[in-house]
């Protein structure tokens, strides 16, 4: 049965885009520039999804400490650069988005706003969402609800017609806290068993089957 939404907020790495390799990139240029070894790509594909500090701490190594703080400036520099290097939508999402063009979308990241405003206008998707809301904008992460929150007041929407679209745990999570229908989708960065053991109330394993689930 498919799900009757007015609102459709996206998660953006993993969900709207694949950006794994211009991260892993600007994530090895920053240890090799703070004498640190770099990491397997797939390795630095696993810490994506909490925000740009916690990336930078699991790759590092370390929390709190002065080497943490000189790499996440590293980071900010390199990434700022790199971002749009090989990001795109995956393949079929911009037949999604035309496909619920009539419906209010908006962008729900843990990436910080200047990143995903970036990546949106090289994209040239800025203007195919309502609201896109990145991670420090003086909102908690996900899996707080704020940001969600946030999104249902600003675009005056009904929680009950009101889906989260996302490749990750704290998608599910800040939906389920947010009191809004949860779709996880198969196809990104994260685990796709332990998406399904969540119980989310749709899973996508393709870009295409998002068009099957709502209408």
């Amino acid at each position: 049965m498919m799900f009757k939404a007015d609102l459709l907020i996206f998660d953006l790495d993993g969900t709207l885009a694949d950006t794994k390799l211009d991260i892993a990139l600007s994530v090895n240029l920053t240890l090799k520039e703070i004498g640190l070894p770099e990491k397997p790509d797939a390795l630095i594909y696993s810490y994506v999804g909490s925000g740009i500090r916690k990336l930078i701490q699991q790759a590092v190594g370390e929390e709190e400490s002065e080497r943490l703080k000189a790499a996440m400036a590293v980071f900010r520099k390199h990434y700022l650069v790199h971002c749009l290097d090989t990001t795109k939508f995956y393949p079929g999402m911009d037949g999604v988005l035309d496909h619920f063009k009539s419906k209010k979308k908006a962008v729900v990241t843990n990436k910080a706003q200047l990143y995903t405003d970036k990546m949106m206008a090289g994209l040239k998707a800025t203007d195919r969402f309502d609201l896109i809301l990145g991670g420090d904008n003086g909102y908690p992460l996900k899996p707080d609800p704020k940001m969600i929150f946030t999104v249902l007041e600003k675009l005056s929407a009904d929680p009950k017609r009101s889906v989260m679209i996302g490749d990750g745990m704290h998608d599910v999570n800040a939906a389920r806290a947010a009191g809004i229908a949860i779709c996880a989708v198969g196809y990104g960065l994260g685990d796709s068993e332990e998406l399904r053991r969540a119980a989310p109330d749709f899973f996508c394993e393709t870009v295409d089957d998002l068009k099957k689930m709502f209408i």
